[in-house]
């Protein structure tokens, strides 16, 4: 009896096919035997590919087990098999952007400062997991001065945003996680206060604005919906004479812009004036919870782009701080709308937002919806 066979867990080498038989093959014209061959190929190939994704799936299902069951030991060792995955495979398939948060979710940051923090060597996977989990426990209100090996080190890109939670960063949404799977949801809708809904039926004229937004201008404020939604555009005027922040609620709708083109004077169209707080978390939302497309960027990743959206609606290049970003952002005039144009299909979450700079000689609006 051949013990080796019937054990399922020894695994033989795959044995490659003799490419210099193949090749004579070729050249001799014995298609048939080449045809064979491929068939043979196809079908290992295709059993090998079915087996990797079944034994992906069973271990993103106990990364998820391990990162849901509190304590020491469990965070240990999901280290542990987080780094024999990377060895065997690489860091691809680790899910380390959603292991830092689930991590945050469900584990004790003093937990988290004993372990994941814990002198090591500082592999790429491994600095990849404290970054992120590092932005993840800071958006939650964890203090780094309290842990202070939980603060990473060395350049990242996530080392451009600040290493404390900045007063804007107001009520971050996150995306609740078991070991079963992820419930989210952006909360796009209008808030009841500072509502500036003009009467209808409004004004058809058009404003003779001309929409001047950059390539770079663009790309950098569609930052929090590019991939994470299913579609979102940007637009940005500069009027010869300042715009007064009264004037904007009815000056939008009248505009150049694809979101309101279809509008008419009586459509429905909201829009209430919020401070930048409420601008940063739903941008923040956007980013990390993603939408019915996919799963967003979560905690840290989501922090970057909800701040780099924002350099860009406030007219800072990619290059500035997060410091600068900050500072002006604070000084703009922040809007939230909402219309019924066929931009906006509303099936899902859907939203606008313009933001007016201090002098009023810039207008900046992000149009983004969850329906591609």
């Amino acid at each position: 009896m051949n013990d080796e066979a019937d054990d399922p867990t020894i695994i033989s080498e795959p044995k490659y096919i003799a490419r210099d038989d193949a090749l004579q093959r070729a050249v001799a014209g014995d298609i048939i035997h080449l045809r064979e061959l491929g068939s043979y190929l196809t079908t290992r190939y295709a059993a090998a590919a079915h087996a990797a994704r079944i034994h992906g799936t069973d271990l993103s299902y106990l990364r998820r087990l391990l990162t849901t069951t509190p304590g020491r030991d469990s965070v240990e060792l999901l280290l542990q098999l987080l780094g024999e995955q990377e060895a065997a495979s690489g860091s691809m398939g680790l899910e380390l952007p959603l292991m830092a948060t689930m991590l945050a979710q469900h584990q004790q940051a003093a937990v988290l400062a004993r372990t994941v923090f814990a002198d090591a060597p500082e592999e790429h996977w491994l600095r990849e997991l404290r970054t992120c989990l590092f932005h993840e426990l800071l958006l939650r209100g964890v203090d780094p001065d309290e842990f202070p090996a939980l603060r990473p080190s060395g350049l990242h890109p996530l080392s451009w945003l600040p290493d404390r939670r900045r007063p804007l960063e107001t009520e971050p949404d996150f995306t609740r996680h078991s070991v079963h799977g992820s419930s989210s949801g952006v909360k796009s809708g209008l808030p009841g206060h500072g509502r500036l809904d003009p009467p209808t039926p409004r004004p058809s004229g058009k404003s003779p604005l001309i929409n001047s937004v950059t390539v770079d201008e663009h790309e950098l404020i569609v930052t929090a919906a590019e991939g994470n939604w299913g579609y979102a555009e940007a637009w940005v005027f500069r009027p010869d004479q300042p715009i007064a922040p009264a004037q904007v609620p009815a000056l939008l709708p009248t505009l150049p812009m694809e979101c309101v083109a279809d509008l008419g004077p009586a459509g429905r169209y909201e829009i209430a004036a919020r401070p930048v707080g409420d601008i940063w978390s739903l941008l923040f939302a956007t980013a990390s919870m993603g939408g019915f497309y996919n799963s967003g960027r979560y905690g840290a990743w989501g922090r970057l782009q909800a701040w780099r959206s924002l350099a860009g609606l406030s007219g800072l290049p990619f290059h500035a701080s997060a410091g600068e970003v900050e500072h002006l952002a604070e000084q703009y005039t922040w809007f939230h709308f909402q219309t019924d144009s066929e931009f906006f299909h509303n099936d899902g979450d859907d939203y606008g937002i313009a933001a007016l700079s201090p002098d009023g000689l810039r207008l900046a609006v992000l149009a983004a919806t969850d329906t591609d």
